[in-house]
């Protein structure tokens, strides 16, 4: 480390003032856990958020406060880089989740999920036990600030075919999944992921004008966009005729800039535009085993954080996660999860 280290001193030259770049040690197969942390660290309004967090009661042990502790160890350090050990989060992760106890290969973006939705819940607790305390009622649902950062909103519109009525139906997320195909760009994933589909034959609509099933089109669109984009390609998919599980390795080119055409005509800043902030990366040919790895822009320079080690790395290393356009291409880095923030709010990313 101690040479990438000076490296990194020396392509970064004048550190930002105040910021630190530390490697994660791993703890046996804890890359998937190392390689998010790194992506949301420097994801800046995030960080400060966290590291703004005291819980509600005393001496409480939750993973919201050892994510406290980590982000605060790295940001406090004397040195601007290193090594730290992520002891007591991984710790505390494996006491909450039995999934994370095995020492098998893990997935990044379960855990991510696992991670912002159990933050979610100790937060809106606290917020109960609060308004308990206070004698008032809290009002719901409880927004927290996991919320103001990553929630979004998508709306189902079905449209009967016989009486044109439309059925709307919202639901909430923190990240989105996206189906792949081969040679594709995050746009055409899009464009899948909203495309009319038609419901007849067994999969008829029940359509509450006409009183029966009915012939319909299905279509889901945003109507309103997170401040920070969590997005995650569906890499690994299960195949039938195999009965197990493989990696998808199709190139899906994602852009630096992004701009999203699938939001209903209410959706408020329908026009915003996202920056590509961070990728975390699969490695490997299966979803069995392989390893995990992070790029992280931070003022405008791209990092490549593999646990314990951090390199500078220019924005043309990105391209080369994209995937193969061959099934058996040589290369196994693949870009998993995306990590796209509001430009206008770009200024509070590390």
């Amino acid at each position: 480390m101690g040479s990438s280290s000076s490296k990194l001193e020396r392509v970064l030259n004048e550190f930002p003032e105040g910021e630190r770049y530390f490697g994660l040690e791993n703890f046996g197969n804890t890359c998937y856990c190392n390689s998010v942390l790194q992506a949301l660290y420097f994801c800046r309004t995030f960080r400060d958020k966290v590291m703004q967090y005291t819980p509600y009661r005393e001496n409480e042990d939750n993973l919201l406060v050892c994510l406290t502790d980590l982000f605060s160890q790295i940001a406090s350090q004397k040195r601007k880089t290193g090594i730290l050990a992520p002891k007591r989060f991984i710790q505390r992760l494996k006491k909450d989740n039995e999934l994370f106890r095995s020492y098998m290969h893990q997935d990044a973006h379960e855990f991510l999920n696992f991670l912002l939705n159990e933050m979610a819940e100790t937060l809106e607790r606290e917020e109960r036990e609060k308004a308990e305390r206070a004698g008032t009622s809290v009002q719901l649902p409880i927004r927290t600030w996991v919320h103001d950062i990553f929630h979004g909103k998508l709306v189902n519109e079905t449209r009967c075919m016989m009486c044109e009525t439309v059925t709307s139906r919202e639901e909430n997320f923190l990240d989105l999944s996206l189906d792949i195909e081969q040679n594709s760009s995050l746009t055409s994933c899009f464009r899948n992921f909203s495309s009319t589909e038609t419901l007849g034959h067994d999969d008829k609509f029940f359509c509450d004008q006409c009183c029966c099933l009915q012939e319909a089109q299905k279509c889901m669109k945003i109507k309103q966009l997170p401040n920070v984009l969590l997005l995650h390609l569906k890499r690994f998919k299960y195949i039938e005729q195999l009965g197990r599980y493989k990696k998808l390795s199709y190139r899906v080119v994602f852009p630096m800039e992004l701009k999203l055409f699938n939001t209903t005509d209410n959706c408020e800043g329908a026009d915003t535009v996202y920056n590509l902030s961070a990728v975390v990366v699969h490695v490997g040919s299966g979803p069995n085993h392989g390893h995990y790895v992070s790029l992280v822009k931070s003022f405008n320079n791209w990092l490549f954080f593999d646990d314990e080690n951090v390199e500078p790395v220019t924005e043309a290393m990105v391209q080369t996660t994209f995937g193969s356009t061959t099934e058996f291409g040589n290369n196994t880095d693949h870009g998993y999860i995306l990590m796209y923030e509001k430009a206008a709010a770009k200024g509070g990313s590390a």
